[in-house]
């Protein structure tokens, strides 16, 4: 498994500001209240990693898609920006993560998708939420697309 795709040289500009934080928390709130929390076709979840500089935890809400291995799929668009998505970088230096998905609280392991593989998920979340498909027009990074796995319990 490896986490490799490198910034772009164009695309979106990349903000985090005090405004995007607010609408993340609003987010995150929405996405616990509900067992089936959506925005329009996208069912959201709460992301939850370490951070790879601060080793601080870090609460992301992102839109996710049914993996057909049983799996969860993000994709590290960033609204198509240059750069990838602070989470993605979390993510690479430290792939045990949790969700909560549905009412509960999932620890996970995430793997980047590569080839074909990535190809057909991204062809099928394009045809559940066709916005994705933008993304790739605003930025000449190649997206990722990230998939969760459920560790199993410890024995």
């Amino acid at each position: 498994m490896s986490f490799d795709i490198p910034t772009g040289t164009r695309g979106r500009k990349h903000t985090s500001n005090p405004l995007v934080r607010l609408g993340n928390r609003f987010m995150i709130r929405r996405a616990r209240r509900s067992d089936s929390a959506s925005l329009g076709p996208m069912r959201l979840l709460v992301l939850t990693t370490v951070g790879a500089r601060s080793g601080q935890r870090r609460e992301t809400p992102l839109a996710w898609f049914p993996d057909a291995g049983g799996g969860w799929l993000v994709v590290a668009s960033a609204n198509g920006a240059a750069r990838n998505p602070a989470w993605y970088h979390n993510l690479a230096a430290h792939p045990e993560a949790t969700i909560e998905v549905g009412g509960r609280t999932v620890p996970v392991t995430a793997e980047q998708l590569h080839g074909s593989e990535r190809e057909e998920a991204l062809a099928r979340i394009v045809a559940a939420a066709p916005n994705f498909a933008a993304y790739n027009d605003k930025t000449d990074r190649r997206i990722p697309v990230i998939r969760f796995r459920e560790r199993p319990a410890p024995a």
